[in-house]
């Protein structure tokens, strides 16, 4: 068990130094595109972010099916953490190298293609542990939320200093990662199907699983609302500088942590139900919140408010795709789930930055808040039904010998 203690840990870092990466960068992103020689305006670190989360979407599914398919998972997410990284630093050196714009958004492409390849895969070994469905998404969600809020604080300083200097900073974290991740011992159960392809298409088998990837799609949406509109919205509203919107960040993203791992333990107690639709509810009605608070201190407060609502959503939402899928097609269902989610978050960037440009900050918030509210209407008897179905003793969310 002390095996399994460990790499929980390790894993949990992994998931940790992507979202450290990849946050690093939001609170400055309008100084980071103007440095990569774009202008510094919402349209275009709209682009910027949206090159890396379309790759999300295209490769989060083959890194989950590759994995099932060859029973491994440790050389996979190794070369995702050293790809991602050498995209960073790539990155670093574009203006010194004299590339333009456009290759930069080509090089976020590929990045994006190698950090999901981390990013999900981490995911799924932490699934592959037992302990708890709950306990061990629980853990992911820690780790994403602690990641994000270090992030947001320390890009933002960091871009007070060099606007590039995040990249090289993200680059680092996940060299040092991809060591730690080499140790891991690989739990994978290899599947049946002899190709990726068969192993994608196992998914359609399993239509429970639109279920958890809904609800993935709203809540990351919110989080890529935030990643780019939220941080113009407090810029501009409020006067902050990149460090005064990464602690603004911050604000959502440390509650969002903490609670996560305790969530996760009370969804494996008391099923999914009350913490994915009840959590969606409250998470949906405190965005909204936001954006009425008049002044900065109200503000903050209510982000706060944002992230432990979040925080009771995020595991038992992931925790549902656990319990639905087989063991052997952990990977291909938690890839599916990121697809959603980066499909989410690009829907967050675009959607936010559109409803932005044509109506204002107001509407945009109401839209995204309303979003998450009405998903936990519309779905919440399909939550009922499949949290019955997946009774916690069956489904592998609690098991005998916790770790």
């Amino acid at each position: 068990m002390g095996s399994q203690r460990r790499d929980r840990v390790v894993l949990a870092m992994a998931v940790w130094a992507v979202l450290v990466s990849q946050v690093l960068l939001y609170p400055g992103i309008a100084d980071l595109v103007t440095a990569l020689g774009a202008t510094g305006d919402l349209d275009a670190g709209m682009v910027f972010l949206v090159a890396e989360f379309a790759a999300f979407v295209l490769f989060a599914p083959v890194w989950g099916a590759l994995s099932d398919t060859l029973g491994k998972r440790v050389p996979l997410v190794v070369v995702g953490a050293l790809g991602g990284a050498a995209a960073y630093l790539t990155l670093a050196t574009a203006p010194t190298l004299g590339l333009p714009f456009t290759a930069a958004l080509l090089v976020r492409a590929v990045g994006g293609a190698f950090t999901i390849g981390a990013f999900s895969l981490s995911i799924s070994m932490l699934s592959d542990l037992s302990g708890g469905h709950g306990r061990n998404m629980g853990a992911a969600g820690i780790a994403i939320g602690l990641g994000a809020a270090l992030g947001s604080v320390v890009g933002g300083r960091l871009t007070v200093v060099d606007p590039l200097a995040p990249l090289a900073a993200a680059a680092g974290v996940l060299v040092v990662v991809a060591g730690l991740l080499a140790t891991v011992t690989d739990r994978a159960e290899q599947s049946d199907d002899a190709d990726v392809g068969a192993a994608l298409g196992r998914l359609t088998a399993r239509p429970a699983l639109l279920v958890p990837f809904a609800f993935g799609f709203i809540d990351r949406m919110t989080a890529g609302f935030f990643a780019l509109v939220g941080v113009y919205y407090f810029r501009e509203t409020f006067g902050l500088d990149a460090a005064g919107a990464g602690a603004m960040l911050a604000a959502f993203f440390v509650p969002f942590a903490l609670f996560q791992y305790p969530a996760g333990i009370l969804s494996d107690r008391v099923g999914r139900f009350l913490p994915v639709v009840v959590g969606s509810l409250l998470y949906g009605v405190t965005i909204v919140a936001v954006v009425v608070a008049p002044t900065l201190v109200l503000a903050a407060g209510t982000m706060v408010l944002v992230g432990v609502a979040g925080a009771l959503v995020a595991p038992a939402t992931m925790a549902l795709v656990t319990d639905v899928a087989a063991p052997e097609e952990r990977g291909a269902a938690l890839g599916g789930f990121n697809v959603f989610g980066s499909l989410g978050f690009l829907t967050g960037f675009l959607l936010g930055g559109l409803t932005t440009d044509l109506a204002g900050y107001t509407p945009a918030f109401l839209l995204v808040g309303g979003a998450e509210m009405v998903i936990a209407v519309v779905a919440a008897r399909a939550v009922k039904r499949l949290a019955d179905q997946t009774i916690l003793g069956e489904s592998g969310s609690v098991s005998a010998g916790d770790d």
